[in-house]
Order: structure tokens, then C-alpha cells, then sequence
């Protein structure tokens, strides 16, 4: 197999746009050499001045469920302070870089696809601290694990920016960290520095790269995750466990009200790419915790023509037909999607699945590989 390598190797091995003053890295456990060794260890045993280290959500070492970090602490590898960029907003970061005295921030973390997976947003967040400080923003780019050659769902929609999408992306973008910077430093304006990939082709799949695969959060354990949660990752705007608890997160989706007409009816549907099976399962945490639950385990059987977005919504759809007065989704949902045009067609009994078709808008933005 030949082997992708990454920006945080092509920097290591040339690290002149990082090495000019006092370096922030932003990193968490994806940042790692193919070998393993942390982006951190990497970077100080190249020559560059790493003094703070700056962690997204889920933090440095990964151990923060959803909706958490880690706290400020010190790096026990390296010794640097580690400064938790959680739910800090722009004008906060900006005082915390400014604190840390750096003269670049780097930033390697992987991204799964998805819009409302948030470290994108912390690059975004960061890069708007950047240029206010006049600060180089290095980004070190990563392949995207589930292909770069589809895009599915609607744009977001301003009324609903959020840290799950400050920008108009659609849910699955499509695009690595380094595109999807140079995307939205069009209206950022830093001084960004994107070290691109060698050797990616935008079909690749994640294991198509040679790659350790490490995981981006505790609910992410496996490239199966990534692939169906543009779809599931959906129910986190419901009153349905998406599968927090269990070894199958986002791959289980249940309540106790499901029975096994569900399974049948999304078989029923004839998704591309998918079958559905009738399961129960025990949440030890998230909705439904400690409840038996009965619902379905999405099972891929061929990559390429799966729709996760599409399958997502038809789930829904399903669940609101089958179950009308006890599905519920709430406000929450529409961060996800977007806008409020998903909620709104389940709330009243309609075929949601139009709003989900494969997105043309690799034309709107700078591709850095063929």
C-alpha cells in the first residue's frame, strides 16, 4: 500500500513556516506521526518552539465526553500548559493566544466529514484570533476519512451559525482541514499556511491511506462511526438514543417505544448501499441510560453508493410515521441540520427526504488535490 503522509510529516521534515518565533499547537490524540509519536513530541524534536499547547473539545488527551473539555492543565509529555479552547469564544481565544505570547499557531487535528463535528469550528475560531493578533496560522493537513468526492445536505443556513457550523457547508462537506480553511479564510482574512497532503486521492477512504487510525473522540471509535454519522449523528436532536453507551455509537439508534416494524420499514425503503437490523441494547450513559431500548443497527455493506445523510433523514422520517406520539425532536435538531426545514417537515408529518440530495459546490472552493 502507498502510504498518505500528512502536513504535521512534510512540516516535520521542512518546518520553515512554523519556525520563525514562539509556536501554539493545536492539537489532540489524531495529532500523531504514522508511527505514533504526538504531533507535540514531533514538532519540538524538529527545532520549532513549541511554549502552549491549545485543546478542542473532548481536550488533549481525549478523555471529555461531548459537550466538554479538559480543563487548563500541564502536558505531563512535554511540560507545556495546556489552554482549553472550549467554549470560548473568539474574543476570549484571542486574549488566551495573546496571554501565551506565541508569534504562530498550528493547528493538526482530524476532522470526520461531518459540519457539526466542532474541531473545524475551534480552526475556525482560532484563525479569527489569528488575524486579529496578526499571527501565522499553520494548518497541517489530514485526509478526510470518508472520501472527498461527495458532498451531501443543505448549506447552513446563517439564522442557525453555531459552533456545530459558522460557515455555509453543507453536513457532509467533502473537503480536508486545510480546503475547508482555505474556504473560510475568504472572509477571515489571516495569514494562513496550509501544508498539504502527498500522495491523497479525493476517493480514498481513511483505511485506503496506510494511516493509524486513532480516535478523533470517545464516541468515534472506528471508521464505521464516521461513515454513518452525518446521517445518525442527526438523533442528537431527538428523544432517541443515537447509540452514546454502547460499542456502536451512531451505529445504534433506539427508544423504548421502537418495535420491529422500524428495521422492516427502512429495509422497506431500499436504501443504497445499507441494510437495517432489529436490535435492542442498554445505553450505560446519554438518553435512555440504564433502559432496555429496541431500535436498529445500521450495517454499510458498500461504501460507495452509501448516503449517510439520506439514510439519516429516512430513519427520522421513519420513526416519525411509525411512532407519531412519542418521537420528538426539539430545537437542537436544527444546529445540525442547518436551518429549522428538517424539524419543521417531521413536526408535521412530511416526507422530509427531498432536502437531502448530494450538493454540487466543489466549484466554490480551492481543491488541493486531484
Amino acid at each position: 500500500m502507498i502510504r498518505v503522509r500528512t502536513g504535521l510529516e512534510e512540516l516535520v521534515a521542512a518546518p520553515r513556516p512554523a519556525s520563525h518565533g514562539r509556536a501554539g499547537l493545536i492539537t489532540n490524540p489524531t495529532g500523531v506521526l504514522p508511527d505514533l509519536t504526538p504531533s507535540a513530541t514531533a514538532l519540538l524534536s524538529a527545532g520549532i518552539r513549541l511554549t502552549t499547547l491549545f485543546s478542542p473539545e473532548h481536550g488533549l488527551r481525549g478523555t471529555a465526553q461531548a459537550g466538554a473539555g479538559e480543563g487548563d492543565t500541564t502536558d505531563p509529555v512535554t511540560g507545556l500548559p495546556v489552554v482549553d479552547t472550549y467554549r470560548r469564544s473568539p474574543e476570549e481565544l484571542a486574549d488566551l493566544v495573546a496571554s501565551a505570547g506565541v508569534d504562530v499557531l498550528v493547528f493538526d487535528v482530524s476532522d470526520v466529514g461531518t459540519r457539526f463535528y466542532t474541531y473545524i469550528w475551534t480552526m475556525y475560531d482560532l484563525m479569527v484570533a489569528a488575524a486579529r493578533l496578526a499571527l501565522r496560522f499553520v494548518v497541517l493537513d489530514r485526509p478526510n476519512p470518508i472520501g472527498g468526492v461527495t458532498a451531501e445536505g443543505p448549506m447552513l443556513d446563517p439564522a442557525c451559525a453555531s459552533f456545530l457550523g459558522r460557515a455555509p457547508i453543507p453536513v457532509r462537506h467533502g473537503l480536508t482541514p486545510g480546503e475547508l480553511a482555505l474556504f473560510v479564510n475568504r472572509t477571515i482574512d489571516a495569514d494562513l499556511h496550509v501544508i498539504p497532503l502527498s500522495g491523497w486521492r479525493r476517493e480514498w477512504l481513511f483505511d485506503e491511506t496506510g494511516l493509524p487510525w486513532v480516535m478523533p473522540s470517545a464516541n468515534m471509535p472506528t471508521l464505521d462511526t464516521a461513515f454513518v454519522y452525518p446521517g445518525t449523528g442527526l438523533f442528537e436532536g431527538t428523544n432517541v438514543s443515537e447509540g452514546r453507551g454502547t460499542t456502536r455509537p451512531f451505529e445504534l439508534v433506539g427508544a423504548p417505544y421502537v418495535d420491529e416494524r422500524l428495521a422492516l420499514a427502512l429495509n422497506d425503503l431500499g436504501l443504497a448501499g445499507v441494510r437495517f437490523r432489529d436490535t435492542w441494547f442498554t445505553p450505560t450513559f446519554g438518553k435512555h441510560a440504564g433502559l432496555q431500548v429496541r431500535g436498529v443497527q445500521a450495517h454499510v455493506c458498500d461504501r460507495s453508493a452509501f448516503q449517510p445523510v439520506l439514510a439519516g433523514v429516512s430513519m427520522l422520517h421513519c420513526m416519525r410515521a411509525l411512532y407519531p406520539g412519542e418521537f420528538a425532536c426539539d430545537p437542537f435538531l436544527d444546529l445540525l441540520w442547518g436551518s429549522d426545514s428538517l424539524r419543521l417537515r417531521l413536526d408535521a408529518g412530511e416526507d422530509p427526504r427531498g432536502l437531502c440530495a448530494p450538493v454540487s459546490w466543489f466549484d466554490q472552493v480551492e481543491l488541493l488535490y486531484g
